[in-house]
């Protein structure tokens, strides 16, 4: 099913497989979200839960207590980017989606939870919350949860991939870890100077030769995707997540995604329990977290 937003700028689209994004567009009709080409990537904007990444060997192992000796099947990105929402609400300026746990999903991550997802639209901007709530009635639960959103680059015809530009918030230097594609896991302890003393990173397809860019050092929370022929682009706005990952296919999509997470794969120095993954966000039982990233078109 296909929900749709309209303002005098903006025409949002959802679905409700996955809960997500499908369309942004903007009153020239501009198309700025991807539109799951499969010659490159089948995806547009999944939503990542209860992990970002991957575990080692995609195995999420829980403390004795939760469960003696209980080891859960995890893949990577976790398992609601594939299941079907409910629509709970639609109004004039915002859509919300829900989901609990299936049989599946309880045999493998040992939670009842209920995901909520409110997307609003105001003015430019898309708001995405997401709201978590553990429906245990003893037990904490341990999650994580992401963003992926996909946009289109170049945005307009006649334009190049090489055009666009990002530019941080911040001036910034930092390093990114080392990554392994064949298992989706890093080794935060072996780092590469990547950002040093700027605010610009201009976009090549060399930068995604090896993998995704793990920028887990940023003092931004605001990142700009914008070309400098046209001057069309967007804003991603990531309070609340201290992670955002720069990714593009090897093949030289016409995409780069920019994905807040709040929290990483596993690193190669890191135990296997959930609970005790670096970053890892613990909600009370009966209590709800929440996490809010926004996407503004800027022309």
């Amino acid at each position: 099913m296909t929900i749709e937003l309209k303002n005098e700028y903006l025409t949002v689209q959802f679905k409700t497989l996955g809960g997500q994004l499908t369309s942004i567009k903007d009153k020239d009709g501009i198309e700025y979200l991807w539109q799951a080409d499969p010659n490159y990537w089948n995806g547009q904007a999944p939503i990542l839960f209860p992990i970002c990444g991957s575990l080692r060997n995609d195995w999420a192992i829980y403390r004795p207590q939760e469960r003696p000796f209980f080891t859960g099947l995890i893949r990577r990105h976790g398992f609601v980017r594939k299941e079907e929402f409910i629509l709970e609400e639609v109004n004039d300026n915002s859509v919300t989606f829900s989901i609990k746990p299936n049989a599946e999903m309880l045999d493998n991550y040992l939670y009842q939870f209920e995901l909520r997802v409110v997307y609003t639209l105001n003015g430019k901007s898309i708001r995405t919350e997401f709201q978590v709530t553990n429906l245990e009635m003893e037990k904490t639960m341990p999650y994580f949860i992401g963003a992926h959103p996909a946009f289109n680059c170049p945005l307009v015809e006649g334009e190049n991939y090489e055009d666009y530009y990002i530019e941080f918030s911040e001036v910034e230097s930092c390093s990114i870890p080392k990554s392994f594609p064949e298992t989706g896991l890093l080794d935060l302890q072996d780092r590469t100077p990547f950002l040093e003393n700027q605010k610009i990173l201009d976009l090549d397809y060399s930068l995604f030769s090896h993998d995704a860019i793990t920028l887990d050092q940023l003092k931004s929370r605001s990142v700009t995707l914008r070309s400098r022929k046209s001057g069309k682009g967007l804003r991603v706005y990531f309070d609340d997540f201290p992670n955002l990952i720069l990714w593009s296919t090897t093949n030289k999509s016409p995409f780069i995604a920019l994905e807040p997470w709040s929290g990483l794969s596993t690193s190669l120095e890191e135990g296997n329990f959930l609970e005790d993954k670096r970053q890892v966000t613990k909600i009370s039982p009966q209590e709800t977290s929440r996490k809010i990233y926004d996407i503004t078109i800027l022309n």
